[in-house]
């Protein structure tokens, strides 16, 4: 099966996906949508979470996502609640990105973060045990369930997992949870088991992201208040890329596994190594792009705060996923930044977001078909 054969691929699948209210999840129902697949969401109602901040737009309810899917509105740790959303709509396919995904937040809530992150990846997995219609499973974890040594190279899917802050920890636990359902219950070479996989994707941006402690957002918000944009540690590197690059590559890793299951295994997913910038390089790609989109100039502000911890440096390495599957990035970071500020500004005067958000994955796809 080629790239631009994926799409098609999932025509008529019934693919279920956690998680799918947030940012992420948001993108990948539009594009599945767009493929005519058969989508249903399972996450709470909005990204936040019980306990945690609110979020004070929702992508998914902005773009009206739940139009033309079923949602599903439900808690990852109510494994009851779950098990019978798996029983009736019995899918072939599954995409676990439920999590509380916020490293600061981590600090603040981790029993909460390790509750939702450890047993909800429990509860999937559960459901697809007792689920025998599932084919491919993606759990979605994060590039920080490595323990990181501050290395200038990047991290191979062999590294030692052990993340720092209860946050990259948690999802370091998920990957460790994955590995054992799949060896005690998914090893069989029958067609009736599923095949399993976790992707360790980088930072990722794109437009509707309103969710705090990101770059990204905290630059949008800026412009919309007419303020500079605060940066709070400028010299992190970080392995950004566009949201819809990860969520092709989960659903290609998805396809590919659901035909033959000896593609099931770990990948890295991100940006080509000239795509790794530093939190202040990508400010000043947003405030260069936002002032060509818009004629307004920005400035931003270094306001280091200390914090609590987060690596310093960090990269993926991603030639396993490109060996294996042909797979490369779609667009760099100058044109995901376009992408972002063309979202963005559609966005603060009240265009049409859905559509904005549906031309840029048809551009996305686009350049996939293009490319064979």
């Amino acid at each position: 099966m080629a790239n631009q054969d994926i799409i098609s691929f999932y025509r008529n699948k019934k693919v279920l996906i956690t998680g799918h209210t947030g940012f992420k999840g948001s993108w990948m129902c539009a594009l599945l949508k767009q493929a005519g697949a058969d989508v249903t969401g399972y996450a709470l109602e909005t990204p936040s979470g019980a306990g945690l901040s609110p979020q004070p737009v929702s992508l998914f309810e902005l773009c009206q996502i739940k139009e033309g899917m079923r949602s599903v509105i439900g808690d990852i740790r109510d494994l009851e609640r779950l098990l019978s959303v798996f029983r009736e709509v019995r899918p072939e396919i599954v995409i676990h990105m439920a999590a509380q995904p916020i490293v600061r937040e981590s600090y603040v809530h981790p029993v909460y973060t390790y509750d939702v992150n450890v047993m909800g990846t429990v509860h999937v997995l559960e459901c697809i045990r007792c689920t025998d219609s599932v084919r491919s499973f993606i759990n979605v974890t994060t590039d920080k369930v490595y323990k990181n040594r501050e290395w200038e190279w990047g991290y191979r899917e062999c590294e030692e997992l052990n993340g720092f802050d209860p946050y990259s920890n948690s999802k370091s636990c998920s990957e460790l949870v994955t590995d054992s359902y799949k060896n005690a219950f998914f090893s069989g070479q029958d067609k009736g088991s599923a095949a399993i996989s976790t992707a360790r994707a980088g930072n990722v941006i794109g437009g509707g992201d309103f969710a705090a402690d990101r770059i990204i957002p905290d630059c949008v918000r800026a412009m919309e208040n007419g303020t500079s944009i605060v940066v709070r540690n400028p010299h992190s590197v970080r392995p950004y890329q566009h949201v819809l690059e990860p969520v092709f590559a989960y659903l290609m890793i998805a396809a590919r596994q659901y035909e033959n299951r000896e593609y099931e295994g770990c990948y890295n997913v991100g940006p080509e190594e000239s795509d790794c910038y530093t939190t202040g390089e990508l400010t000043d790609l947003f405030c260069r792009e936002w002032e060509r989109q818009s004629g307004k100039k920005v400035t931003w502000l270094n306001r280091y705060d200390g914090g609590p911890h987060e690596a310093n440096f960090l990269k993926l390495d991603c030639s396993k996923i490109k060996r294996v599957f042909g797979w490369k990035p779609v667009w760099n970071l100058e044109h995901a930044m376009k992408q972002i500020v063309d979202w963005s500004l559609c966005y603060l005067r009240g265009g049409d977001t859905a559509e904005c958000m549906d031309r840029q994955i048809q551009e996305f796809t686009g350049c996939i078909e293009k490319r064979m």
